[in-house]
């Protein structure tokens, strides 16, 4: 018979190998499984006793939940004569798969301390402040042309 079984071209263990596996894995370190229940019991203990300070604390939390969410976020600056998206939340009363909720591009005009962008329509000149969370960048499309680059010297391999 051979040391290999398979079951639909793959290899598989029975139960009783795994079982004695796992148990000579346990003899050889040596495990009590005593001293290992008493472990978790204190682990067990130590997550009550967080949950316990964070209902005590609900500062605790809160701040760690705020630095977690800020550390996720991407900042976004904005300079004066960037083109820019905006945008448009009426898209979601008139939902529809394929349109796009950013108009654009405009051009912004000035960036202030608390956040609002002032952003100017180039095709009537209409200027009006918004939210920066509502812009995102806008990347000029460039031609294949602008994107050749010049080719270095490669060098030569030689057969040893």
């Amino acid at each position: 018979m051979s040391p290999y079984r398979l079951v639909y071209g793959k290899l598989y263990h029975l139960p009783v190998e795994i079982e004695h596996k796992a148990y000579w894995a346990i003899k050889q370190l040596n495990f009590n499984s005593n001293q290992a229940g008493d472990l978790r019991k204190l682990q067990l203990e130590e997550l009550r006793m967080d949950a316990y300070d964070n209902l005590d604390n609900p500062k605790l939390s809160k701040e760690r939940m705020k630095a977690w969410h800020d550390k996720n976020i991407y900042r976004k600056t904005f300079e004066p004569n960037q083109f820019v998206f905006l945008y448009n939340s009426k898209f979601h009363l008139f939902p529809r798969k394929l349109r796009s909720r950013w108009s654009g591009p405009y051009v912004v005009k000035a960036v202030f301390s608390h956040g609002a962008i002032e952003i100017v329509n180039p095709q009537n000149g209409n200027t009006f402040k918004v939210n920066g969370h509502r812009l995102k960048p806008f990347i000029i499309q460039f031609s294949p042309e602008d994107s050749t680059l010049p080719l270095q010297d490669q060098p030569t391999w030689s057969a040893a």
